[in-house]
Formats: structure tokens, C-alpha cells, sequence
């Protein structure tokens, strides 16, 4: 005779596989959740590249970006050229923001990325600087200094 299991019984299972789970997803989770830098302690280039892209969004980093993931240097030219964002080597504000392909440096532990500025009326027209970061993974993420290119 087969008895059919009490609702209890099914509840009881479903628990026991969905804590299962949930063990097996915590053992993953840590590996996942750490920052992607190398054996060496610095920055990837892929950690960079993220940093940057968030850093500069869509139209030009944020008030709080600019108060707190900015060197002095940086804050120091800021408040020595006013009328010009010394971020974004401009007057204005972009139509968008593209990152390039991050470069390391990993013996002068820096490592920057081309950033390319969209202006006019579609995003036609492009400007050009190179954003530079520390590679120091003991330290958050900063934007150590910015070079605009010639025409910028």
C-alpha cells in the first residue's frame, strides 16, 4: 500500500531543497562578490574598464563622484579652472560617453583608458582624453588625473 505523503511531509522537503540551495548559492557567492584584482594586489584592466564606465556614465560623472572617487590633484585643477570640467576636457556636457580598452602599467602601477566625448546634434562630432586610475587595490578606485588630447 503506498501512503500519500501529508502536506507537512511536502513542505518539509521543499524547505530541505530550497535550503540546499541556498547553501550551494553561499558557497558561490563569495568568489563572486570579490573585487577582480590580480595576485599582485592591483586593479585589472576589466575592474578599470568598470570603474571608468560607472565613473562616467551616460553624460559626465556625478557631484558625489567628483567629491569622492577624485584625486586631490584632480580637484585641485577643478577649482583652478573654473568655466572648464577638467574631467571631461570641456565646457559642456556630452550627448554621451564612450570607455576604450584599458591599458596597464603595471610596474608604474597605473593604468588608464582613452574616454571619447559625443557632441552635436547626433553624437557626430567626438573629443578625446585619457582617464588615469591607480592600480593600488588597498585603495577604492580613483580617477588620479586626466589628460586632454591637443584639440581638447
Amino acid at each position: 500500500m503506498f501512503r500519500t505523503p501529508r502536506r507537512s511531509g511536502r513542505r518539509v522537503a521543499a524547505a530541505a531543497a530550497v535550503l540546499g540551495l541556498g547553501l550551494s548559492l553561499a558557497a558561490v557567492s563569495p568568489a563572486s562578490a570579490a573585487p577582480t584584482v590580480d595576485v599582485n594586489g592591483r586593479y585589472t584592466a576589466k575592474e578599470i574598464h568598470t570603474f571608468l564606465d560607472r565613473f562616467y556614465g551616460e553624460h559626465g560623472p556625478s557631484a558625489a563622484d567628483r567629491r569622492n572617487r577624485v584625486s586631490d590633484l584632480l580637484k585641485e585643477k577643478a577649482a583652478a579652472n573654473p568655466g572648464f570640467d577638467v574631467l571631461l576636457c570641456a565646457q559642456n556636457t556630452p550627448r554621451s560617453i564612450d570607455i576604450g580598452k584599458v591599458t596597464t602599467a603595471q610596474s608604474a602601477r597605473v593604468g588608464w583608458a582613452t574616454v571619447t566625448t559625443h557632441w552635436g546634434d547626433q553624437g557626430e562630432v567626438t573629443a578625446e582624453l585619457r582617464a588615469l586610475v591607480d592600480l593600488d587595490a588597498s585603495k577604492p578606485l580613483k580617477l588620479l588625473d586626466v589628460e586632454c588630447s591637443p584639440e581638447g
